[in-house]
C-alpha cells in the first residue's frame, strides 16, 4: 500500500489509527531518511494504544517503553547501533512480549527483525510525505488494511 501524507497530522493520524488496531507481540519497522516522520507516526501510535506519556525519539537511550495504554510501547532507535550485537544486548524479543515494539532506522540491522513484522517506509517530499506499508507476514497483514483505509486525516 502507497500514499500521500500531505503534512505531519495526516502522518500522526495513520499512526493513530495502526495504533488502534495493533495487538500484542506485533512488530513495526519504520524506514526512512531523518525528518521523514517516523517520530511523527510512533506518535500517533502511542496515542492509538491509548498511551498519555508524551513520545520523542529515543536515539540517546536506544529503547523507551511506554506504559499505561492498551498495550505497552516499546520505542527503539538503532540509528546509533554499530553492529546487530548492540541489538542483542536490548534483548527485545522478550522485554517486549506482550507489548508491541515500533523500530526507527530498523533498515540498518533488518536481519534482527522479526519475519513477520509490519514495514512503514516514509519518504520526505517538497509537498509532505509518502508512505508505503508491508506486511511480511500473515500476522501483521490485516494491518496494510487499516493503513489503506487511512484517509490519513
Amino acid at each position: 500500500m502507497e500514499r500521500e501524507l500531505p503534512d505531519p497530522a495526516a502522518t500522526h493520524a495513520l499512526g493513530v489509527r495502526l495504533g488502534r488496531a495493533l495487538q500484542a507481540d506485533q512488530w513495526i519497522a519504520l524506514i526512512g531518511d531523518l525528518g521523514a516522520g517516523k517520530t511523527a507516526l510512533v506518535r500517533g501510535l502511542a496515542e492509538g494504544l491509548g498511551v498519555s506519556d508524551g513520545v520523542c525519539s529515543p536515539t540517546f537511550v536506544l529503547v523507551q517503553p511506554y506504559e499505561g495504554g492498551r498495550l505497552v510501547l516499546w520505542h527503539a532507535d538503532w540509528y546509533r547501533l554499530a553492529d546487530e550485537g548492540e541489538i542483542e544486548t536490548l534483548d527485545l524479543d522478550e522485554v517486549a512480549r506482550g507489548g508491541v515494539v515500533a523500530v526507527e532506522w530498523a533498515d540498518r540491522f533488518v536481519e534482527a527483525l522479526p519475519a513477520d513484522r509490519l514495514e512503514i517506509r516514509l519518504t520526505w517530499q517538497p509537498e509532505g510525505r509518502r508512505v508505503e506499508v508491508v506486511a511480511t507476514g500473515p500476522r501483521h497483514a490485516p494491518l496494510v488494511a487499516v493503513a489503506e483505509a487511512s484517509d490519513g486525516g
